[in-house]
C-alpha cells in the first residue's frame, strides 16, 4: 500500500469509508491537490476523470492506478459538492483530516491543481502529472508504472 496514507481513512465517491491498505495496494497513486473554487482545477478535473476512466474503468484488465483527492476547498460541503459533481470514481482524503496540510508540505504544494504521482512508499515519480497527462495522454501511465517498480498486469 502507499505508506503515505497508512493509518488514514479515505472516502469513495459515495461517501463510504475505504481502507487505503486494500484500495492502494500494488498501485501507482496520483495525489490530486485541487479545489472547486479554482478555475484551472475545474478545467483539469474532467481531463483527469477521462484519463482515469480509460485506464481503470474501461481497461482490461483495469490499470493499477488510483487517484486520491486532497482538497483545498473552504469547507467540507464545498469539497463534497466538487468531489461528487466533477470528479471521477476515485478516492478522497476527508476534508476534516488535517493530514491534508502535512501532505501539502511534504509534496511542496504551493498552488492547485497539482497531480503528484507516487510509488507505494510515497516517493515521487513526478510532480508534473497534470502536464504529462495533457501532453502525452495515456502513454504517460506506462512510464509511471515502470518507475513504480510494482507487479504489472497492465498491457498498454
Amino acid at each position: 500500500m502507499v505508506e503515505v496514507f497508512a493509518g488514514r481513512i479515505l472516502l469513495n465517491k459515495d461517501g463510504n469509508f475505504v481502507d487505503p491498505e486494500e484500495a492502494l495496494k500494488n498501485k501507482v497513486v496520483g495525489i490530486y491537490f485541487s479545489a472547486g473554487w479554482c478555475p484551472p482545477c475545474r478545467d483539469f478535473t474532467p481531463v483527469l476523470g477521462d484519463f482515469y476512466a480509460e485506464l481503470v474503468e474501461e481497461g482490461e484488465p483495469p490499470a493499477q492506478f488510483e487517484v486520491v483527492f486532497v482538497s483545498s476547498d473552504k469547507s467540507t460541503e464545498d469539497m463534497v459538492e466538487y468531489f461528487h459533481d466533477m470528479h471521477g470514481d476515485w478516492l478522497a482524503l476527508p476534508w476534516t483530516d488535517d493530514y491534508r496540510i502535512e501532505l501539502k508540505k511534504r509534496y511542496n504544494i504551493t498552488a492547485v491543481p497539482r497531480l503528484v504521482i507516487v510509488k507505494e512508499n510515497g516517493q515521487v515519480i513526478t510532480d508534473k502529472g497534470r502536464k504529462q497527462i495533457r501532453d502525452r495522454g495515456l502513454a504517460c501511465f506506462q512510464s509511471w508504472l515502470d518507475a513504480a517498480e510494482i507487479f504489472q498486469n497492465f498491457k498498454g
